[in-house]
Protein backbone atom coordinates (compact mmCIF):
# COMPACT_ATOMS: atom_id res chain seq x y z
CA UNK A 1 0.00 0.00 0.00
CA UNK A 2 1.77 3.26 -1.25
CA UNK A 3 0.29 7.02 -1.32
CA UNK A 4 3.58 8.09 -3.41
CA UNK A 5 1.71 9.64 -6.50
CA UNK A 6 -0.98 11.15 -3.97
CA UNK A 7 -0.47 15.15 -4.18
CA UNK A 8 -2.89 15.96 -1.13
CA UNK A 9 -2.00 18.17 1.62
CA UNK A 10 -1.23 15.58 3.84
CA UNK A 11 -1.40 11.62 2.25
CA UNK A 12 -2.21 8.97 4.86
CA UNK A 13 -2.80 5.11 4.11
CA UNK A 14 -5.43 4.65 1.88
CA UNK A 15 -7.08 2.09 4.14
CA UNK A 16 -7.82 1.92 7.59
CA UNK A 17 -5.81 -0.37 9.96
CA UNK A 18 -7.34 -1.62 12.87
CA UNK A 19 -4.67 -3.48 15.51
CA UNK A 20 -3.53 -3.65 18.74
CA UNK A 21 0.10 -1.45 18.36
CA UNK A 22 0.37 0.93 15.77
CA UNK A 23 5.01 1.44 15.90
CA UNK A 24 5.74 4.82 14.45
CA UNK A 25 8.69 6.27 12.90
CA UNK A 26 8.73 9.57 12.10
CA UNK A 27 11.67 10.50 9.34
CA UNK A 28 13.36 13.36 7.25
CA UNK A 29 15.70 11.93 4.50
CA UNK A 30 16.23 8.38 6.24
CA UNK A 31 16.43 6.13 2.93
CA UNK A 32 19.99 4.93 4.44
CA UNK A 33 18.16 3.13 7.55
CA UNK A 34 14.58 2.94 7.41
CA UNK A 35 14.13 -0.01 5.18
CA UNK A 36 16.30 -1.73 7.70
CA UNK A 37 14.40 -0.45 10.67
CA UNK A 38 11.11 -1.56 9.36
CA UNK A 39 12.15 -4.86 8.45
CA UNK A 40 13.27 -5.17 12.13
CA UNK A 41 10.22 -3.40 13.98
CA UNK A 42 8.37 -6.97 11.50
CA UNK A 43 10.29 -8.81 13.10
CA UNK A 44 10.41 -8.10 16.35
CA UNK A 45 6.07 -7.33 16.52
CA UNK A 46 4.69 -9.56 13.41
CA UNK A 47 1.25 -8.49 14.27
CA UNK A 48 1.86 -4.67 14.48
CA UNK A 49 1.12 -2.06 11.85
CA UNK A 50 4.21 -0.03 11.04
CA UNK A 51 3.58 3.24 9.77
CA UNK A 52 6.47 5.38 8.37
CA UNK A 53 5.27 9.60 8.74
CA UNK A 54 7.66 11.33 5.99
CA UNK A 55 8.38 14.70 7.29
CA UNK A 56 9.09 16.54 4.18
CA UNK A 57 11.76 14.16 2.90
CA UNK A 58 13.63 14.55 -0.31
CA UNK A 59 15.10 10.87 -0.69
CA UNK A 60 13.75 8.06 -1.24
CA UNK A 61 12.59 7.63 2.26
CA UNK A 62 9.03 7.16 1.86
CA UNK A 63 9.64 4.80 -1.42
CA UNK A 64 12.47 2.74 0.64
CA UNK A 65 9.59 2.31 3.71
CA UNK A 66 6.78 1.24 1.64
CA UNK A 67 9.11 -1.35 -0.19
CA UNK A 68 10.01 -2.41 3.46
CA UNK A 69 6.40 -3.40 4.17
CA UNK A 70 5.46 0.30 6.15
CA UNK A 71 2.66 2.14 5.64
CA UNK A 72 3.48 5.38 4.77
CA UNK A 73 1.91 8.97 5.75
CA UNK A 74 3.62 11.71 3.43
CA UNK A 75 3.77 15.24 5.39
CA UNK A 76 3.61 17.99 2.69
CA UNK A 77 6.65 19.89 4.06
CA UNK A 78 8.64 19.48 7.68
CA UNK A 79 6.82 19.72 11.11
CA UNK A 80 9.36 18.25 12.80
CA UNK A 81 9.22 15.42 15.14
CA UNK A 82 6.47 16.86 17.26
CA UNK A 83 3.95 17.72 14.16
CA UNK A 84 5.00 14.08 12.65
CA UNK A 85 3.66 12.14 16.10
CA UNK A 86 0.49 14.39 16.37
CA UNK A 87 -0.24 13.62 12.88
CA UNK A 88 0.61 9.64 13.91
CA UNK A 89 -1.51 9.98 17.03
CA UNK A 90 -4.32 11.31 14.81
CA UNK A 91 -3.88 8.46 12.87
CA UNK A 92 -3.99 6.32 15.81
CA UNK A 93 -7.15 7.67 17.58
CA UNK A 94 -9.30 7.16 13.83
CA UNK A 95 -8.45 3.77 13.53
CA UNK A 96 -8.48 2.31 17.24
CA UNK A 97 -5.17 1.45 17.56
CA UNK A 98 -4.70 0.40 21.39
CA UNK A 99 -1.22 1.58 21.81
CA UNK A 100 1.65 3.30 20.13
CA UNK A 101 4.82 3.04 20.46
CA UNK A 102 7.49 5.28 18.55
CA UNK A 103 10.42 4.23 17.17
CA UNK A 104 13.35 6.32 15.93
CA UNK A 105 13.94 5.89 11.80
CA UNK A 106 18.10 5.71 11.77
CA UNK A 107 18.66 2.41 14.09
CA UNK A 108 19.30 3.86 17.69
CA UNK A 109 16.37 2.17 19.14
CA UNK A 110 16.26 -1.91 19.16
CA UNK A 111 13.08 -2.85 18.30
CA UNK A 112 13.11 -6.18 20.53
CA UNK A 113 12.78 -3.58 23.47
CA UNK A 114 9.16 -2.98 22.79
CA UNK A 115 8.22 -5.69 24.68
CA UNK A 116 9.78 -4.44 27.69
CA UNK A 117 7.68 -1.00 27.36
CA UNK A 118 4.42 -3.23 26.47
CA UNK A 119 4.93 -5.75 29.83
CA UNK A 120 4.04 -2.43 32.11
CA UNK A 121 2.24 -0.08 30.19
CA UNK A 122 -1.33 -0.04 31.19
CA UNK A 123 -0.20 -2.28 34.43
CA UNK A 124 1.82 0.40 35.53
CA UNK A 125 1.46 3.31 33.36
CA UNK A 126 0.21 5.18 30.24
CA UNK A 127 3.15 6.70 29.26
CA UNK A 128 6.38 4.47 29.09
CA UNK A 129 9.55 6.07 28.64
CA UNK A 130 12.46 3.97 27.00
CA UNK A 131 15.70 5.21 29.17
CA UNK A 132 19.34 5.58 27.95
CA UNK A 133 20.32 6.15 31.45
CA UNK A 134 17.95 3.85 34.23
CA UNK A 135 20.71 1.51 34.53
CA UNK A 136 21.53 -1.30 31.35
CA UNK A 137 23.82 -0.09 28.20
CA UNK A 138 26.81 2.28 28.55
CA UNK A 139 25.18 5.32 26.45
CA UNK A 140 26.72 8.62 27.78
CA UNK A 141 26.59 12.20 26.93
CA UNK A 142 29.19 14.68 27.98
CA UNK A 143 30.07 18.44 28.20
CA UNK A 144 26.95 20.96 28.27
CA UNK A 145 24.84 18.20 26.86
CA UNK A 146 25.01 16.10 30.16
CA UNK A 147 24.82 18.83 32.40
CA UNK A 148 21.10 19.91 30.62
CA UNK A 149 20.28 16.44 30.93
CA UNK A 150 20.94 16.38 34.21
CA UNK A 151 19.35 19.78 35.13
CA UNK A 152 15.76 18.42 32.98
CA UNK A 153 15.94 14.88 34.40
CA UNK A 154 15.89 16.63 37.96
CA UNK A 155 13.11 18.94 36.99
CA UNK A 156 10.79 16.70 35.39
CA UNK A 157 10.95 13.89 38.09
CA UNK A 158 9.86 16.52 40.41
CA UNK A 159 7.56 18.36 38.11
CA UNK A 160 5.68 14.54 37.36
CA UNK A 161 6.39 13.01 40.87
CA UNK A 162 8.52 10.03 39.77
CA UNK A 163 12.15 9.28 38.40
CA UNK A 164 12.78 10.51 34.52
CA UNK A 165 16.00 9.75 34.01
CA UNK A 166 15.77 10.40 30.57
CA UNK A 167 12.98 12.81 29.69
CA UNK A 168 14.28 13.55 25.95
CA UNK A 169 14.30 9.91 24.72
CA UNK A 170 12.18 9.50 21.72
CA UNK A 171 11.42 5.60 22.75
CA UNK A 172 8.07 5.90 24.12
CA UNK A 173 5.19 3.54 24.18
CA UNK A 174 1.69 4.93 25.04
CA UNK A 175 -1.90 3.75 25.80
CA UNK A 176 -5.19 4.92 24.53
CA UNK A 177 -5.50 7.61 26.98
CA UNK A 178 -2.39 9.14 26.27
CA UNK A 179 -3.51 8.31 22.57
CA UNK A 180 -6.30 10.55 22.77
CA UNK A 181 -4.77 13.22 24.75
CA UNK A 182 -1.75 13.77 22.52
CA UNK A 183 -3.95 13.35 19.37
CA UNK A 184 -5.01 17.25 20.42
CA UNK A 185 -2.58 18.18 22.40
CA UNK A 186 0.90 17.09 21.60
CA UNK A 187 3.95 19.87 20.96
CA UNK A 188 4.96 20.60 17.85
CA UNK A 189 7.89 22.48 18.78
CA UNK A 190 11.53 21.46 19.57
CA UNK A 191 11.86 19.59 22.94
CA UNK A 192 8.25 20.06 23.14
CA UNK A 193 7.25 16.28 21.85
CA UNK A 194 9.73 15.24 24.73
CA UNK A 195 9.60 17.36 27.61
CA UNK A 196 6.79 19.55 27.46
CA UNK A 197 4.45 16.20 25.66
CA UNK A 198 5.49 14.38 29.99
CA UNK A 199 4.55 17.73 31.41
CA UNK A 200 1.15 17.39 29.54
CA UNK A 201 0.52 13.89 30.33
CA UNK A 202 1.05 14.46 33.81
CA UNK A 203 -1.14 17.98 34.39
CA UNK A 204 -3.90 15.67 32.50
CA UNK A 205 -3.77 12.87 35.29
CA UNK A 206 -1.73 9.97 33.14
CA UNK A 207 0.86 7.82 34.71
CA UNK A 208 4.42 7.61 33.93
CA UNK A 209 7.21 5.31 33.84
CA UNK A 210 10.18 4.56 32.81
CA UNK A 211 11.79 1.01 31.52
CA UNK A 212 15.66 0.63 31.03
CA UNK A 213 16.98 -0.02 27.47
CA UNK A 214 19.63 -0.53 25.74
CA UNK A 215 20.80 2.14 23.12
CA UNK A 216 22.21 1.41 19.92
CA UNK A 217 24.71 4.45 18.21
CA UNK A 218 23.31 5.94 15.15
CA UNK A 219 23.90 3.51 12.27
CA UNK A 220 23.59 6.72 9.28
CA UNK A 221 24.01 10.04 8.90
CA UNK A 222 26.29 12.38 11.58
CA UNK A 223 24.82 13.89 14.88
CA UNK A 224 24.80 17.14 15.00
CA UNK A 225 26.70 17.98 18.16
CA UNK A 226 29.59 20.27 18.96
CA UNK A 227 29.57 23.08 22.26
CA UNK A 228 28.01 25.48 20.24
CA UNK A 229 24.85 23.69 19.73
CA UNK A 230 25.28 21.96 23.22
CA UNK A 231 24.90 25.41 24.48
CA UNK A 232 22.52 25.92 22.66
CA UNK A 233 20.57 22.71 23.29
CA UNK A 234 20.76 23.62 27.30
CA UNK A 235 19.24 27.17 26.86
CA UNK A 236 16.40 25.12 24.81
CA UNK A 237 15.89 22.98 27.86
CA UNK A 238 15.22 25.46 29.95
CA UNK A 239 12.50 27.35 27.86
CA UNK A 240 11.02 24.41 26.90
CA UNK A 241 10.47 23.37 31.08
CA UNK A 242 9.30 27.03 31.52
CA UNK A 243 6.73 26.45 28.32
CA UNK A 244 5.50 23.70 29.50
CA UNK A 245 4.59 24.99 33.20
CA UNK A 246 2.67 28.02 31.80
CA UNK A 247 0.71 26.47 29.19
CA UNK A 248 -2.89 25.79 30.14
CA UNK A 249 -3.53 22.64 31.35
CA UNK A 250 -5.27 20.23 29.02
CA UNK A 251 -9.04 19.52 30.35
CA UNK A 252 -9.47 16.99 33.59
CA UNK A 253 -7.67 13.57 32.65
CA UNK A 254 -10.47 11.62 33.27
CA UNK A 255 -11.65 13.21 29.71
CA UNK A 256 -8.66 10.89 28.29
Amino acid sequence: MTTEDVRAPMTTPSAATTGELLVVLPALNEQDSVARVVAEVRAAQPFATVLVVDDGSTDSTAARASRAGALVMRLPFNLGVGGAMRAAYRYARENDFSFVVQVDADGQHDASEIANLLAVVDVDADVVIGSRFAGRGDYAVRGPRRWAMRLLSAALSSICGTSVKDPTSGFRLVNRRAIALFAEHYPEEYLGDTVEALVIAHRAGLRITQVPVVMRARETGTASTNPFRSGVYLMRVVVAVGLALIRRAPRDGRDF
